[in-house]
C-alpha cells in the first residue's frame, strides 16, 4: 500500500477521532495477526465526560465493523494523570481496522473540534505472560 493524500487525511482524521489508521503495511490475509490499538487520550477535566460520550458513538459504530473485536475505555485514579483516558482495542488486522476508520470518517462521526489530544499506535504482542 502506498501513501496518499487520502491516506494521510484518514490519519489526521482518526487521530482526530481518537483512534490511530495503521501506516502503510504489507501482510498477506492468510498471515495476518490480531492488532491492539493503544490510544492514551490527554483530556481537559472539564472534557472527560464528553469524549467519553464521544468514544461510546465511535464504538458503537465501530463494534458493526468486519474486523472489529472488542474494546475498552479506562479512566484514570489519579486526577492529575497526564493521560485520563485510555483506549484499549483488539482488531483482526490493520487492514480491517483501516477500513472502519475510512467509514467512520465517510459517515462524518466526530466532525466536532475537541480540545483532546490522542497518542495512537497499532501494536502487536511480541510477549506475554506465558513466555512465548
Amino acid at each position: 500500500m502506498i501513501l496518499t493524500r487520502r491516506t494521510l487525511s484518514l490519519t489526521a482524521t482518526a487521530a482526530f477521532l481518537g483512534l490511530a489508521a495503521p501506516p502503510a503495511i504489507a501482510t498477506e490475509p492468510e498471515k495476518a495477526e490480531l492488532v491492539t490499538l493503544i490510544n492514551a487520550f490527554e483530556v481537559p477535566a472539564d472534557q472527560v465526560e464528553e469524549t467519553i460520550l464521544f468514544w461510546e458513538k465511535a464504538r458503537d459504530f465501530l463494534q458493526t465493523q468486519p474486523g472489529y473485536i472488542s474494546t475498552r475505555l479506562h479512566q484514570s485514579l489519579s486526577p492529575d494523570a497526564k493521560f485520563q483516558l485510555v483506549n484499549i482495542a483488539l482488531w483482526k488486522s490493520p487492514e480491517a481496522f483501516q477500513s472502519a476508520i475510512r467509514k467512520m470518517h465517510e459517515s462524518g462521526l466526530g466532525a466536532s473540534e475537541r480540545k483532546t489530544v490522542f497518542h495512537a499506535a497499532l501494536y502487536k504482542v511480541v510477549r506475554t505472560d506465558k513466555g512465548d
